[in-house]
């Protein structure tokens, strides 16, 4: 069992559907994610970074906000 941590943490808000469409189209790709319920604090932290929507990505290479098929295949699968 591996105990290294997943390259993508989704940070997620709850009924949201951009989120679910991100973690539909990282789980089609085979992407290891963790998803983390976005707390205010997160939700401030993300805002004053420019991110304005759920879900917030975060990579080893990149972060962005809302559903991106775009980014999304930028993510090599494990």
């Amino acid at each position: 069992m591996s105990t290294e941590p997943a390259p993508v943490i989704v940070y997620s808000r709850p009924s949201c559907v951009q989120c679910t469409s991100t973690t539909r189209a990282l789980d089609r790709r085979g992407i290891r994610y963790e998803v983390h319920e976005m707390t205010e604090d997160d939700a401030a932290r993300f805002k004053a970074q420019g991110h304005m929507q759920a879900p917030v990505v975060v990579t080893e290479a990149d972060t962005w906000a809302g559903f991106r098929p775009d980014k999304i295949s930028t993510i090599l699968a494990p």
